[in-house]
């Protein structure tokens, strides 16, 4: 073999069959019943095209102990070497594709973030964000990003927080199969934004709405109320007043009876009870004669 085989860089193509077999060496390895592989598959040039993505490879490219190794990452992102990917709360595990028959492991510790600085991020973007939606496709404003993505206060982890390993036999801390895996985040990040948050070990639902214990954050021990007389001085609106109930009535006596009501006289005369009829017309005849002779005598 001459010296130019060893010198010789090798071709994207080569690059890309190279990832391929590994990748289904890797499979097989695995078996059936285990996790499948979840490979990075890069189209085109751009490694990320959401908010989250860009911002990750943005912030990972600001490390300048690192910048000379990132280009070797990139074309190795590219060529699909990164063959496995699996992120969770504080670290990334990855298999990547090398010179090597077996690819290497990757292992990424990532501290989560202090508690401190969660809560001043809270408090700093509390009712600038509208909806989960938004935060998770990265709509948000100027202010609201320029928060979420500072170097030193953001969500993104500082060098100083990163422990990167590696099992191929480069030295360097940051080695061209780590500098693939982190840029692997970033392409990951544009269709599961949620993982930075799984990553920093945050619960990304509390960075939205406007409950936020700004007491808390600053060192106190009650909340504060507003009043309705602060609500009317602050938003210029005054608040209806208070439906009163009104108190149950209570139940007439049954004593009390109720006022009868009419009745039609033929009711009347239905209801009325019927006399016994006379017995005869002589009797009755002979009293109307008596009467009438007392009365000319």
């Amino acid at each position: 073999m001459s010296w130019w085989a060893y010198t010789r860089k090798p071709s994207v193509q080569e690059q890309r069959s190279r990832a391929l077999r590994a990748a289904e060496r890797l499979a097989k390895a695995r078996g059936r019943n285990a996790r499948a592989p979840s490979p990075v598959k890069i189209e085109g040039r751009l490694i990320a095209r959401s908010f989250w993505g860009k911002a990750w490879c943005e912030n990972l490219e600001s490390y300048r102990d690192y910048e000379y190794r990132l280009p070797r990452g990139r074309s190795y992102l590219r060529s699909g070497a990164v063959l496995d990917l699996d992120i969770a709360p504080g670290r990334i595990a990855a298999r990547v594709a090398g010179s090597q028959a077996q690819p290497y492991e990757v292992a990424i510790q990532i501290a989560p973030l202090g508690k401190a600085q969660w809560s001043r991020l809270k408090a700093q973007c509390a009712g600038q964000i509208g909806s989960l939606i938004e935060l998770l496709e990265g709509r948000l404003s100027d202010r609201v990003m320029g928060i979420v993505t500072d170097p030193q206060q953001g969500l993104f982890p500082r060098p100083g927080e990163i422990q990167m390993s590696c099992s191929c036999p480069d030295w360097a801390r940051m080695c061209k199969h780590v500098a693939a895996v982190m840029y692997g985040v970033g392409a990951r990040l544009d269709a599961e934004p949620e993982l930075l948050f799984t990553l920093r070990a945050l619960e990304h639902g509390e960075l939205i709405g406007a409950a936020v214990d700004l007491e808390a954050v600053r060192g106190g021990t009650e909340r504060k109320r507003i009043g309705e007389a602060d609500l009317t001085s602050v938003f210029g609106i005054e608040l209806a007043a208070p439906v009163r109930e009104r108190p149950a009535r209570k139940k007439r006596s049954a004593a009390k009876v109720k006022s009868p009501a009419k009745v039609s006289a033929s009711a009347k005369s239905r209801s009325a009870p019927k006399r016994p009829a006379r017995s005869g017309k002589g009797k009755s005849g002979g009293g109307r004669s008596a009467g009438r002779g007392s009365a000319k005598g």
